[in-house]
């Protein structure tokens, strides 16, 4: 049986967000986007909701920067653990994965890897996929995405050699199919800021139904 009260260690399981892209298809510095048009949400950016997230897998949260580097850092309310320059963030998300890795020191058991611009997570939902990651540490977990699996995920250390690997803009996507990650539901994964269009489309949404729409009730 797994034992859910024994101690949890921050220190083996960190949480990487990756922030480095130039937002080329969105025309600006997409993490810089207001979250609301009021209140205490509204005053924070799209990166401060991707902190927010990391900061319920890990207290260790990880913010790998490129682009709009120190612009991004300066206009943050919430502040990660770490800032991690990726210095070949041109290359692509591959090249993002693999500074945030390695980053990571001798005694880290797993990674959890999230994106900056995924504002609707469901929160229970993502809570439920860290305890799993931390109490099967040697499996890797990925976000179900129908076809495939994605992110969040969470790559354990013995799978970081092959992430290494990678290259181009592309994440740990098809690596976490062939190695058949175990692949969980996180509503709202679907949700991603690309366009102007997805962010007015998430904007209206969040101003209609606060931050409870993206609790499930469990």
């Amino acid at each position: 049986m797994i034992n859910f009260r024994r101690p949890i260690n921050d220190q083996e399981f960190p949480a990487l967000i990756l922030a480095a892209g130039a937002s080329s298809r969105f025309g600006r510095p997409k993490v810089l986007l207001p979250l609301g048009a009021g209140g205490n949400e509204g005053k924070q950016i799209l990166l401060d909701a991707a902190i927010a997230q990391g900061r319920l897998l890990s207290r260790d949260v990880r913010v790998v920067y490129g682009a709009w580097y120190p612009l991004i850092r300066f206009r943050c309310h919430r502040q990660p653990s770490l800032w991690l320059k990726a210095p070949d963030w041109h290359e692509g998300l591959s090249a993002s994965l693999a500074a945030g890795i390695r980053s990571l020191g001798p005694t880290v058991k797993g990674v959890f890897v999230l994106l900056a611009d995924q504002p609707l997570l469901d929160l229970n939902a993502l809570k439920a996929f860290g305890n799993a990651a931390r109490y099967v540490p040697e499996q890797p977990i990925a976000a179900d995405y129908g076809s495939r699996p994605g992110v969040p995920a969470y790559l354990p250390r013995w799978l970081w050699p092959l992430v290494l690997d990678l290259e181009g803009d592309c994440g740990a996507g098809r690596l976490l199919a062939e190695v058949r990650a175990t692949r969980v539901d996180i509503p709202g994964v679907h949700d991603d800021v690309d366009t102007p269009a997805d962010w007015h489309r998430i904007r209206r949404f969040l101003s209609q139904t606060g931050r409870s729409a993206r609790q499930s009730p469990r």
